[in-house]
């Protein structure tokens, strides 16, 4: 296997004395999918936000493609390609496809004006390598479905070269349907080669989605395993008790 696009080695942060996050090492490859499971509370939200800048760690270290990281605020973080997708998407209603594609980054023609056309050629472009069948370029992100909106944003973070994603949830209350418009894209972002963080409470969505699972509890590892070699009971021990499948006997 090639070397990690990611390494979180140590990694600790506290607040208010309380440890959210102790001691936690884990590592993401290209072309892989780790889910991030456990009770809320239990420190995966932190830790992934210590990664996407929203939160500074009290001590370890973040490698980049085998490289030390400096990320101490969003800003570090996109730099290194790392982009995060959130639940409720952040896109805005009002506007098309290509308008949030380039929202706060906008084209401008030379005259000052918004470059409309070459926004959205680069739009098609980029919707084209994700989802193909993607063609309500005109509509307002407000009418497009759970799915659609799911491309969409995703297309906007890896038009600016996200090479790590991190996604909050991206299935939840889609049907099943939509469901399965949210894992092809997976599938075709792994085969582009990006890395993904997928912060899930839902089992089945992680036994479908990820190639490994890593499963927090009271701000700890309790361990990280391939999917294709546990059950769902599997996890849901290593959720509940705290136990890796091995020493669950």
């Amino acid at each position: 296997m090639n070397a990690p696009l990611v390494e979180m080695r140590n990694i600790s942060v506290s607040f208010g004395g309380i440890k959210a996050v102790d001691d936690v090492s884990i590592d993401l490859y290209p072309g892989e999918v780790v889910g991030l499971l456990g009770h809320n509370g239990a420190g995966k939200s932190t830790l992934i936000k210590i990664l996407s800048g929203a939160y500074r760690r009290d001590s370890g270290q973040i490698f980049i493609n085998g490289s030390e990281a400096q990320i101490s605020n969003p800003r570090d973080a996109k730099a290194y390609g790392i982009e995060t997708i959130y639940q409720a998407l952040a896109l805005a209603d009002n506007v098309d496809a290509a308008a949030n594609l380039f929202l706060g980054r906008e084209l401008m023609t030379p005259w000052g004006t918004l470059d409309d056309v070459a926004m959205e050629a680069e739009a098609r472009k980029v919707m084209a390598r994700l989802n193909p069948n993607f063609k309500r370029f005109k509509e307002p992100a407000a009418s497009l479905s759970g799915g659609q909106r799911q491309s969409v944003a995703i297309a906007r973070a890896i038009l600016f070269n996200a090479k790590i994603l991190i996604m909050d949830e991206p299935t939840a209350a889609l049907g099943p349907h939509e469901t399965q418009m949210v894992a092809d894209l997976i599938q075709e972002l792994k085969r582009q080669g990006l890395g993904i963080f997928l912060i899930d409470h839902d089992i089945h969505s992680v036994m479908q989605l990820c190639d490994r699972a890593s499963v927090m509890k009271n701000g700890q590892l309790v361990g990280t395993v391939n999917v294709k070699d546990v059950t769902e009971d599997d996890l849901l021990g290593m959720i509940i008790l705290g136990k890796n499948p091995e020493k669950a006997a």
